[in-house]
């Protein structure tokens, strides 16, 4: 008998595993593949070798020479039309290989065989595993890949035991794992990340009968392949329950669904628009409708197959297995680890009271940094919603869903009684068919308009509408972000604008370029760019622009990873609440406040709220930014995230910072209306100590410090040329009586510019040696008896910061006027006459001009050549007395 095996079009990797199982059990036979759109696919099939396996072409094939069909991984007709030829002659034995359920669509077969497994090859490898099958490592390995693809790994829930029986089976066959995580590895191109932008842009979720599906669509102009593979990047990315990704490519629509909820089969879905798979993953490929039709089509057929709503005590598991506070991280770690768990509750010590709440990644990236010893309560997720036992379903979906957290407590007379998780809630979603209460999921926004439109000059609401418009215009939604928003919220007057663009983050940059007459620089390794433009005043001004991201760090103080992410993931990256805040721009949601952390409440409360309980771990810097926020708002610190804190320096993390970067956190506080503040509670919180213990402030210390920041307010006032940086006179100022070798260890330590150490640290050797001159030199003057121009020349070579350092250790008030007079005027002033003078008196030029018109500088400080008459008077007799002098040294010469 003539045997043609092959498989569903557009097949995956299951489907060609599948076949070259199939090869074994009808040998001799032709395996014709019907082509695929996954790339990966695409290229483990190029490579094959097609005579050996016995790959046949449908264009040298004569139908009449096959009497039998083998069909595996499907049996509906939709799907298999590269054989209709075959399949309408009448002696025509078929025979199907399925895991897929029951269709009217399907092929009326002569025999069978499928069962409900991960993956269709695992039915065929179990069958090859009883006839006693011999396989080569390659073909092991091919078929090894078709059930890992299928399987998700074995993490899909529709993963039977029977899948890995077979692996197993496989890996003493020869199967190669690290041969499949080669093969079946997605690379996204360009082309993919527009595609997946798209998708996250465009994500839309409905609440159906309580549970969150997401409808994504992208459209593009021509066909991509591998689309299947961004519906899985979404599904990881945002921990997605239910996602059906829709994508219009040229003449046809691709649906790809993807589910982990059992109360909704996407095979029955996408079988419904003329595809099929799974329960849990599922596509459709659709020619005759265009892409709001898909997106109705798939809302009614979700209507269609809902399930009715429970309680929370129907839902809850009990009891509850939690730990006490007082228990170390490795002792959360290996009893969620133990059972399972994804989180836990955390009680009281002794008690069932829940006082917080651990996740597992939390625990595992917490004992990955070596704070395995540490108590759960430093690390634990304090604000936690619990809920009653008669809670109904949007409850716990809310919870769940909407505030992101991983499980519920359901509490009773204080109690914990039991707890509801994300997998017990898929666990128990399926039932009875109910109604369905279709509607869009909006979270409840805040409209923050009016502020913009009340506390912004014209020219930054121009910037913002013009943002907003060619977003619309490109398809993009734009947030303004960050500090921006925070500060319009506190009224305080706003600093550059920063914009988050959910796709293509570029393409508006460059947009806005044009429109402002400036230049785009593009920084493609974080997703930014800046726009540089001109503002009416002349001004160089710029607008920051960045693609959605979201970061996370290898170990402790490293710099952070970027990948692409949504606007929640990209505020959640962010420090704190009260930077993790951004403002809709585009369209109809102008104004829309998007705050999904809470900030708003934390800026009306006056609080500094750290995101997540690792935040300081990760990057030990937002210690030094949480004061330095606290004491620019005059906030408090909330009572965790200063616990927070303390914990991070008792496991020494600031020696982990780099010089460089905490040099940036340090320049930041002495920028700062008030550094001294902020020093004082680095002082007061550790931090000072933590970064070297010889910077820990005393009283004097302190008074200095203050008095500092009321020189730099003074000086400030004089609007002078010659800038004084607070950064140097403060590190002067927080090293004062310390020596010279414990000023340039700090010197080091706090990342100031080596290029300048020597200079700065030279300069704080002559301060202090200036000081008692200076006091000497105020004695004489208080007897009227000591020179100006001694003054003079003791501070002409110090710096800026030194002076005001030097005015702000002085507790003489005559030295103190003496020198804001140096500052004012003394250092300001010029001889009267220039070297060009000089040279028509007929000295010729050389270094004996500096020597004169110093002194004539002196006289004239010291009045005894205050005019210009004088001033040349006094220039002739030293000209004079220089050609005798140099007379009587040539006739000495001639003499000897």
């Amino acid at each position: 008998m003539n045997t043609l095996v092959t498989c569903h079009t557009n097949a995956d990797f299951d489907a060609l595993a599948a076949m070259l199982a199939a090869r074994h059990l009808y040998a001799p036979c032709g395996l014709l593949f019907p082509g695929t759109q996954e790339r990966p696919l695409q290229k483990v099939y190029a490579e094959l070798d097609k005579t050996m396996y016995g790959f046949v072409e449908a264009d040298n094939l004569r139908w009449d020479d096959f009497d039998r069909l083998v069909l595996v991984d499907t049996r509906q007709h939709d799907r298999v039309r590269h054989v209709a030829p075959l399949l309408e002659r009448k002696r025509l034995v078929v025979e199907a290989w399925d895991h897929h359920p029951d269709s009217l669509d399907d092929i009326t077969a002569d025999a069978v065989h499928t069962a409900p497994m991960g993956a269709v090859t695992t039915l065929l490898a179990r069958h090859l595993q009883q006839n006693g099958a011999r396989l080569t490592c390659g073909e092991a390995t091919l078929l090894g890949l078709g059930i890992y693809s299928d399987t998700g790994s074995f993490t899909y829930p529709s993963t039977t035991a029977e899948d890995l029986l077979a692996a197993a089976w496989l890996l003493a066959q020869g199967m190669d794992v690290n041969q499949i995580n080669e093969m079946a590895s997605h690379e996204l191109t360009s082309l993919h990340i527009q595609a997946l932008n798209s998708l996250l842009e465009s994500a839309r979720t409905y609440t159906i009968n309580n549970c969150q599906v997401v409808l994504a669509e992208a459209s593009l102009e021509h066909y991509l392949g591998d689309f299947a593979s961004l519906a899985h990047k979404l599904m990881e990315m945002e921990k997605l329950p239910v996602l059906f990704a829709v994508g219009r490519m040229g003449d046809r629509i691709q649906v790809v669904a993807r589910s982990r909820n059992k109360a909704v089969d996407v095979g029955e879905i996408c079988k419904a628009l003329g595809g099929g798979g799974h329960a849990h993953a599922a596509s459709a490929s659709v020619r005759s409708m265009l892409l709001h039709e898909v997106r109705d089509a798939i809302l009614r057929c979700l209507k269609e197959k809902s399930s009715p709503g429970k309680t929370a005590r129907e839902y809850m598991v009990s009891p509850a297995v939690g730990i006490d506070a007082t228990a170390t991280i490795r002792e959360a770690d290996a009893l969620m680890l133990h059972f399972g768990l994804k989180a836990v509750p955390v009680f009281q010590a002794g008690s069932r009271v829940c006082v917080g709440l651990l996740d597992a990644q939390t625990a595992s990236r917490a004992g990955a940094h070596g704070l395995g010893n540490e108590q759960v309560d430093e690390y634990m997720q304090r604000r936690v919603h619990t809920l009653p036992p008669q809670a109904s379903l949007q409850d716990l979906t809310d919870v769940i869903v909407g505030a992101r957290q991983r499980l519920t407590p359901i509490v009773e007379n204080d109690q914990v009684i039991g707890v509801v998780t994300r997998t017990d809630l898929i666990n128990f979603f399926a039932g009875d068919p109910g109604q369905l209460s279709v509607q869009k999921h909006r979270r409840k926004e805040r409209n923050i308009s009016r502020y913009i439109w009340d506390r912004l000059s014209a020219e930054s609401r121009n910037l913002l509408n013009l943002a907003g418009e060619l977003g619309e215009k490109l398809g993009l939604q734009v947030y303004a972000v960050g500090g921006f928003v925070r500060d319009l919220l506190l009224n305080r007057p706003t600093r550059d604008i920063d914009l988050v663009v959910e796709g293509n983050g570029t393409a508006l940059a460059r947009a806005l370029a044009s429109e402002l007459n400036g230049r785009v620089r593009e920084h493609q390794k974080f997703l930014t760019s800046v726009v540089i433009f001109h503002d009416r005043e002349g001004r160089e001004s710029r607008i920051d622009v960045a693609t959605a991201r979201l970061e996370y760090y290898e170990y402790p103080a490293a710099l952070p990873i970027v990948e692409l992410s949504s606007i929640t993931m990209d505020l959640f990256r962010r420090d704190f609440s009260v930077n993790a805040l951004a403002v809709r721009l585009d369209g109809e949601h102008y104004g829309q406040l998007v705050d999904f952390f809470g900030g708003y409440q934390d800026i009306k409360n006056h609080t500094i709220r750290v995101l997540h309980t690792l935040s300081f771990v990760e990057d030990p810097t937002r210690c030094l930014r949480a004061l330095r926020f606290e004491q620019r708002y005059k906030f408090n610190l909330g009572a965790g995230t200063e616990k927070l804190i303390k914990n991070a320096l008792s496991l020494k993390l600031m020696d982990r910072l780099s010089p460089v970067r905490l040099f940036n956190e340090y320049r930041h506080i002495c920028d700062e209306a008030d550094p001294p503040a902020c020093f004082i509670r680095m002082n007061e919180i550790g931090i000072l100590q933590a970064i070297n213990p010889t910077l820990t402030l005393n009283p004097g210390k302190v008074a200095l410090l203050r008095r500092q920041r009321e020189m730099f307010a003074w000086y400030t006032l004089l609007y002078s040329n010659d800038t004084a940086q607070p950064w140097l006179a403060y590190f002067y100022g927080l090293n004062t009586g310390l020596p010279y070798k414990e000023t340039s260890e700090n010197y080091d330590r706090m990342g100031l510019p080596q290029i300048t150490k020597k200079e700065i640290l030279q300069q704080r050797e002559q301060m202090r040696m200036l000081r008692d001159k200076l006091k000497k030199w105020q004695r004489k003057d208080d007897t009227g008896s000591a020179k100006i121009s001694t003054l003079h020349a003791m501070l002409r070579p110090v710096s800026p910061e030194c002076l005001l350092t030097l005015m702000a250790t002085a507790d003489n008030p005559g030295l103190q006027k003496n020198l804001s007079r140096y500052i004012t005027q003394w250092r300001r002033e010029k001889p009267d006459i220039t070297g060009d003078d000089l040279h028509r008196l007929g000295l010729a030029p050389g270094p004996f001009y500096s020597y004169i018109l110093q002194a004539v500088l002196a006289a004239k400080l010291d009045g005894a050549a205050g005019s210009v008459e004088g001033q040349f008077r006094l220039a002739k007799k030293l000209i004079r007395e220089a050609e005798e002098g140099s007379n009587e040294q040539r006739h000495q010469n001639e003499q000897g």
